[in-house]
C-alpha cells in the first residue's frame, strides 16, 4: 500500500497535535496564494499525502460537504481538519492560524509575490492534487459524466454553485429516483429579514452585516464582492465603489481566504475596531459550520439519495478545481520559463515528498530573479 492507504504513523499527544496544527496552518496562512482551489490542493498534499491524517475518500467527502454550507470553503476545510486532529482547541487553532496572516499581512509583500511568479507553481500543485483525487471522486460512469459536464460548464462561465448543485442533483436522481412526493424546506438562514435593527450603532451594524454575509454567502469571491457592494456602497454609502474594489483586490493579493477583504472594509468604515469586528463576524459562521461537517457527512452517507448527491458534488467540485487550473494556465503559462516551472513542479511532486510550500517560494524567487535581470 502507498500514499493515504498506508498505515498512519503513531499519533502524538494533545499538546503535540496542537503544535502540529500551529506549524502547518500558520505556514499555509502565510504562503497559500492562488484562491480556494490552491488552498484545498495544498491541504490535500499536507494532510493526506504527507501526514496521512485521513484517507483520500474522507478528504473528498469533507471538500464536498464544505460546498454544502455557506462561507469560505477552504477556510471551513482548514477549521474542520483542526477539529479532526485536536477537537475544539484544534478547530480554533487551525482556523486562527490560517486566517490570521492574511488579515494582518501588508499589501506590498503580497503584490511583489504575486507579480513575480508564483502562479505556474500553483497551477502545478492544483493539477497534481486533481490527479491524485480523481481516482477517488470519479468512481464510475455517472461521476465521470458529472465531472466532464461541470468542467465544461465552468469553462463556459456557468456559476460554480449552480454546477455543484446540479452535479449533486443529477447523481441523486440517476441513482435513487423513484416516483415520490418531495417536500422542500427552505434553510433557516434564507428566511426573513437579516438583522434589521436601526437602533444599533455603526460598529454593531457593521458586525451584524458581516455576520449575515458569512452566514448566507455561497460561491466565489465575485459573489462576496456583490454582497459587499450592495450593503456598503449602495444601501449605506459607507464606502465608494473604488474603495471596495481596492479592498477586494488586496484580499486577492494576500495569501489565505479572500474573505479577509472584510478586514479592509471594516478598517475603512470604523478604523481598527471595525477591522477586528468585521473579521471576526464574517469568519464566525465558518467556525460554527465546520464543527458540524463530520455529522453532516455521516448523515449524508447514511442515506442512499444524499450519498449519491455527495458523490456528484465531489465530482463537480473536483472538476471546478481542474477548471481553475486550466483557466490559470491559459494566462500564466506564456513562455518557456513559466511552462518549465509548472512542468518541473509536477515532476517534483510526482517523484518526491517535498513540501509544496517550498515549490511556491522557489517559483517566486525564480520569477523575481528573471525579472530583475531582464
Amino acid at each position: 500500500m502507498t500514499g493515504a492507504d498506508a498505515a498512519s504513523p503513531p499519533a502524538p499527544g494533545p499538546g503535540g497535535r496542537l503544535s502540529e496544527l500551529v506549524r502547518l496552518f500558520l505556514r499555509l496562512g502565510f504562503t497559500a496564494f492562488g484562491g480556494p482551489a490552491a488552498h484545498i490542493a495544498m491541504m490535500h498534499d499536507e494532510v493526506v499525502r504527507r501526514r496521512r491524517w485521513l484517507p483520500e475518500k474522507e478528504f473528498v467527502d469533507l471538500v464536498g460537504a464544505a460546498n454544502l454550507v455557506p462561507g469560505p470553503n477552504s477556510t471551513e476545510l482548514a477549521i474542520h481538519l483542526g477539529h479532526r486532529r485536536a477537537g475544539v482547541r484544534g478547530l480554533l487553532v487551525a482556523g486562527l492560524c490560517f486566517i490570521g496572516p492574511a488579515a494582518l499581512m501588508v499589501g506590498v509583500l503580497a503584490w511583489a509575490y504575486l507579480r513575480y511568479g508564483q502562479t505556474p507553481v500553483v497551477i502545478a500543485i492544483i493539477g497534481w492534487s486533481v490527479g491524485s483525487l480523481v481516482r477517488t471522486a470519479v468512481d464510475g460512469w455517472l461521476t465521470a459524466v458529472v465531472a466532464v459536464a461541470a468542467l465544461t460548464g465552468y469553462l463556459l462561465g456557468i456559476n460554480e454553485l449552480v454546477l455543484v448543485a446540479a452535479g449533486g442533483a443529477v447523481a441523486a436522481v440517476v441513482r435513487t429516483w423513484r416516483p415520490r412526493r418531495v417536500r422542500v424546506i427552505a434553510p433557516w438562514w434564507l428566511a426573513g429579514p437579516y438583522f434589521a435593527d436601526p437602533g444599533l450603532g455603526q460598529l454593531g451594524k457593521l458586525f451584524l452585516i458581516m455576520l449575515k454575509i458569512g452566514t448566507v454567502l455561497y460561491g466565489s469571491g465575485y459573489v462576496l464582492f456583490a454582497f459587499l457592494h450592495d450593503d456598503f456602497v449602495v444601501h449605506r454609502g459607507w464606502l465608494t465603489a473604488q474603495q471596495l474594489a481596492d479592498g477586494v483586490a488586496i484580499g486577492q493579493l494576500t495569501p489565505g481566504p479572500l474573505f479577509t477583504s472584510a478586514t479592509f472594509v471594516g478598517y475603512v468604515v470604523a478604523g481598527v475596531p471595525g477591522a477586528v469586528l468585521a473579521t471576526i463576524a464574517i469568519f464566525l459562521p465558518a467556525f460554527l459550520f465546520a464543527g458540524f461537517l463530520d455529522r453532516l457527512v455521516r448523515w449524508i452517507r447514511g442515506r442512499a439519495w444524499s450519498s449519491a448527491a455527495l458523490d456528484g458534488i465531489n465530482a463537480a467540485a473536483l472538476a471546478l478545481m481542474a477548471g481553475v487550473a486550466l483557466h490559470l494556465g491559459r494566462t500564466a503559462l506564456i513562455d518557456p520559463l513559466t511552462i518549465g516551472l509548472a512542468a518541473g513542479s509536477v515532476l517534483v511532486l510526482w517523484r518526491t515528498r517535498l513540501n509544496s510550500t517550498w515549490l511556491i517560494l522557489v517559483g517566486a524567487l525564480v520569477g523575481l530573479g528573471v525579472a530583475t535581470l531582464s
